[in-house]
């Protein structure tokens, strides 16, 4: 059944991972629970104090135009629907999940698992080995109703093929190892869906997509909400999960409220039940008032990604003269009113595994350094409005950006930049683009920007792969608006991908973060957080830590019995 150098060195059951305890409980419930009626899974789920019933009004801040896919807003909406094949722990552990166990070869190639009995899509579907399958050669593949444009960036270049060995065995084999392979699988937009409903096109998936998760969902009102109910069948919680069966509530309101007072007054309210997104003007009120949840995002911070391929950001001084122009701390602390951290790393987001605290102070504001670095770099002559000019053209940055990515606080941090970056003679001037735009491409063109405002989120230093490969055989990195291409950097983060031991793949992680800060294609500005609050009856909402922070109500319920 194996490859002949296939010998699993490891077993993998969570045991490790995870308190040794929790896990073994865990499995024997599933077992137990897996040879129950459904009627008796109901009856599991009011053992204890835990009431049941109710439906979550969740208050949520953008609508997506899709409700799986690559895109952050996207992936909180799957959360609740779709199950992984691992989960990763709030410590950074991958643990089981639709995955029991699993074994690696010596070799760092060949994944085996062992994938959980008698687990079915909401639509009658078998949840086996063959359907993830399915699912993960669909991600790889390039027919648009499976292709997975998250997954697909990470695994194109290490992955070989998905096969069911056995009913409930997969074996996934890469062409190289690629170690944050599990943290990739742990990640919502890899949810695994129903193999038969994909089967129905992208566009109907798009509006009713089928998972295995604890809920369903059950209508899309564009502009308005995506109601969810509860899946009575539900027996694949992952180990991180507080209990195991159906969910407790009936089901999920998520409202899209996109203005952030109105969003934070319906909690005050009580037209919501929780809210996401505690705009800085409510961030005191709201924990004095509610039970607030908060995440900081690993991967990439919110950062200032700068045009390389050309002038002016294709000489690195001007690239730090910008950096120096500006007071980016103050001007994250004056628009988010000291809710959100300043991040002066642009590499990597703090809660990284593989970050480096110094990097985050770096490029503080000196206006004195900013213009030293535009007179050596040629950019000697002012015109009469005070903006430098090298060669008959001014030092025009063009910063484009979309509430897509930035919250409506940090609009006027751009605004603080602007204003900062005039003393040292650049004439920064702001093109907001709202997200169908944004997304459609409009101001993102090799012509259309200097700056553009993004994040990438993942658990940690992976995202290195997304952001900085280079353009190969002609095909373009889409997710590098920075242009920014350097061989040196790529081989150190390949060669961290495929370092076996854990301590060495960290000091070459950090050493791609170091020169990436060091050359400044891109310049830190803050952190993506996720903060939720709620009200003080609905207990045990947690926060995923498989990537973004997504909101979890499987394990939520009404202490009042709502």
């Amino acid at each position: 059944m194996r490859s002949s150098n296939a010998r699993p060195t490891r077993r993998f059951t969570g045991k490790s991972n995870y308190p040794a305890r929790t896990v073994k409980a865990t499995l024997l419930v599933l077992v137990g629970l897996s040879q129950l009626p459904s009627s008796i899974h109901a009856q599991e789920g009011v053992a204890g104090s835990v009431k049941r019933g109710g439906v979550i009004r969740y208050g949520h801040f953008q609508e997506p135009a899709c409700l799986f896919g690559g895109w952050v807003q996207q992936w909180y909406l799957q959360r609740q629907y779709s199950d992984n094949l691992v989960a990763r722990s709030e410590d950074g552990k991958i643990v089981p999940w639709l995955a029991e166990s699993w074994t690696i070869s010596d070799d760092k190639k060949i994944y085996t698992f062992e994938i959980k009995p008698n687990v079915k899509f909401t639509d009658g579907t078998s949840l086996d080995a063959q359907a993830i399958a399915d699912n993960i050669n669909g991600w790889l593949s390039n027919d648009p109703d499976l292709r997975n444009p998250t997954a697909a960036p990470y695994l194109s270049d290490s992955f070989e093929s998905a096969s069911a060995i056995a009913p409930l065995r997969l074996q996934v084999t890469l062409k190289v190892p690629f170690q944050p392979l599990l943290n990739v699988f742990a990640q919502s937009s890899q949810g695994i869906l129903s193999p038969s409903a994909l089967k129905r096109g992208l566009a109907v998936n798009c509006e009713n997509p089928v998972g295995s998760g604890p809920f369903i969902v059950d209508k899309w009102r564009h502009g308005r909400e995506v109601t969810f109910r509860r899946n009575p069948d539900y027996n694949s919680a992952p180990a991180t999960a507080k209990h195991q069966g159906p969910a407790y509530v009936d089901g999920i309101t998520w409202k899209f409220l996109p203005d952030q007072t109105i969003r934070y007054g319906s909690l005050i309210t009580g037209e919501t039940d929780a809210i996401y997104d505690i705009p800085a003007v409510a961030w005191k009120d709201a924990n004095s008032r509610f039970p607030v949840l908060r995440h900081l995002t690993g991967g990439t911070p919110l950062r200032l990604a700068l045009y390389t391929a050309r002038p002016p950001f294709d000489d690195v001084l001007v690239r730090k003269a910008f950096a120096y122009s500006t007071d980016r701390r103050a001007a994250v602390d004056t628009s988010f009113l000291g809710s959100l951290p300043f991040e002066g790393n642009g590499a990597l987001s703090q809660s990284s595994p593989e970050y480096l605290p110094e990097l985050g102070h770096s490029y503080g504001y000196d206006v004195r350094k900013a213009n030293q670095l535009l007179d050596q770099a040629g950019w000697t002559e002012r015109n009469r409005n005070g903006v430098r000019v090298k060669n008959g053209n001014p030092l025009i940055v063009r910063i484009s950006y979309s509430n897509a990515f930035l919250k409506p606080d940090g609009e006027q941090a751009l605004q603080v930049i602007q204003q900062q970056a005039r003393e040292a003679g650049f004439d920064v001037r702001l093109q907001p683009t709202n997200p169908a735009d944004f997304f459609a491409g409009k101001n993102l063109g090799p012509d259309d920007y200097e700056v553009v405002l993004l994040y990438w989120v993942a658990p940690g230093a992976e995202i290195f792969r997304i952001s900085w490969k280079p353009d190969q055989n002609g095909e373009t990195n889409r997710f590098n608006p920075s242009r920014y291409q350097d061989l040196t950097l790529w081989d150190v983060i390949q060669k961290a991908e495929q370092e076996l031991n854990g301590v060495q793949r960290i000091v070459l992680y950090q050493q791609a973060e170091r020169k990436i800060v060091d050359e400044a294609p891109v310049i830190g500005l803050t952190v993506l957080d996720v903060t939720l609050a709620t009200k003080p009856n609905l207990k045990d909402v947690w926060l995923d830590r498989g990537s973004v922070g997504e909101p979890v109500f499987y394990d939520a319920h009404f202490d009042d019995g709502k």
